[in-house]
């Protein structure tokens, strides 16, 4: 249970920071295309609901709740913690792996890469350092045991999802920065922090990359979110999730299938996930977030809960998923710990 006074400090938070988004002044899109309907001369909005609405009287609703009632416990201690083989992912050049590093970060091996997905390393999903979602699960590594990473995927600019101290660090790296590939618009913040070595892209643009083993594509493709850092960007940046692509040789015969790995990024539910499945399935491996999804009635456009999570694995042919974007913050009203309990049965209610 929380202390009234913490709870406080984190409604000062929220609303000085989130609630200020939702209400924020007009922006310029530098990237728009009045060809592409996600695209608006302010910004950017999803394909199949309008995400511009007035959010302010929903989020104050949510807060009067949250602060009228404790929220259900939660026991960090059940997310099971494994030390990687960090030996290993060091050598390593040649087969495809996957590690989870909590929340949305994930180390992927592919083609000889090291990809990081929205890497967070530092103790606080928040623009503060003393005040903020904190990490309730510690690192099972931490950034510079990793090996050097070659590409990061760039979801949103959310806070757990755009860490501006883990950015930062990743491109003071030894050996040179990574390629950071971002949506339109992250591209600008990138620059205005120094870091230079980015690419944007918009939905369903690809970037072929520089792989030491075999071929690797990356594409871009859509989610069903926001985007908001301060009070004045909201929806002035894109947000989306990744495919990457990748065969054993650089030259590979004419229709031989590559591996497939997936990212959702911050989403909620929509037909976006059969068009990724029709484009690009079946997925060899899928990263589909699974927390951070009550109160149901204002989270419900914005992230998926675990049923829906199994229905992103089902719409996208995956062969594995992983769920992700639990264990480590808590940042709306379920406990970090309940995907424990909610993924096993929704699995079984939808036979997977």
């Amino acid at each position: 249970m929380r202390s009234r006074q913490s709870r406080r400090g984190w409604a000062v938070l929220v609303g000085a920071v989130v609630v200020a988004g939702l209400t924020a002044c007009a922006t310029v899109n530098p990237y728009y295309e009045a060809t592409k309907p996600h695209h608006r001369p302010d910004g950017f909005n999803n394909r199949f609901i309008d995400n511009w609405a007035d959010g302010q009287p929903s989020f104050w609703r949510w807060q009067r709740e949250r602060w009228a009632a404790e929220l259900p416990p939660q026991d960090p201690s059940r997310v099971p913690r494994v030390a990687p083989d960090l030996a290993a992912l060091r050598a390593n050049v040649s087969q495809a792996t996957v590690t989870w590093l909590g929340h949305a970060t994930m180390l992927w091996q592919v083609g000889g890469l090291n990809i990081l997905t929205d890497p967070h390393f530092t103790g606080r999903a928040s623009p503060f350092t003393w005040i903020g979602p904190r990490r309730e699960v510690p690192l099972p590594a931490t950034l510079a045991e990793l090996p050097r990473i070659d590409v990061v995927l760039i979801s949103h600019n959310h806070y757990d999802h755009l860490d501006e101290g883990t950015v930062r660090q990743l491109a003071a790296q030894p050996g040179g920065p990574p390629l950071f590939l971002v949506p339109l618009g992250v591209d600008l913040w990138m620059r205005e922090a120094g870091i230079t070595r980015v690419q944007r892209l918009d939905w369903w643009d690809r970037l072929e990359l520089e792989a030491p083993r075999g071929r690797v594509v990356a594409h871009f493709v859509p989610a069903q979110h926001w985007s908001s850092r301060t009070p004045w960007d909201r929806n002035a940046t894109l947000w989306g999730g990744f495919v990457v692509e990748a065969w054993e040789s650089a030259r590979p015969d004419p229709g031989a299938p590559p591996l497939r790995l997936y990212y959702a990024g911050d989403t909620g539910y929509s037909a976006d996930f059969r068009d990724i499945g029709e484009r690009f399935g079946p997925m060899d491996f899928a990263q589909i977030p699974v927390g951070c999804y009550l109160p149901r009635w204002f989270m419900k456009n914005q992230h998926v809960n675990e049923e829906e999570a199994v229905r992103i694995h089902i719409d996208v042919k995956s062969r594995l998923s992983v769920g992700v974007h639990w264990g480590t913050f808590r940042l709306c009203d379920d406990p970090v710990d309940a995907p424990l309990d909610g993924l096993p049965a929704a699995r079984r209610a939808l036979g997977v």
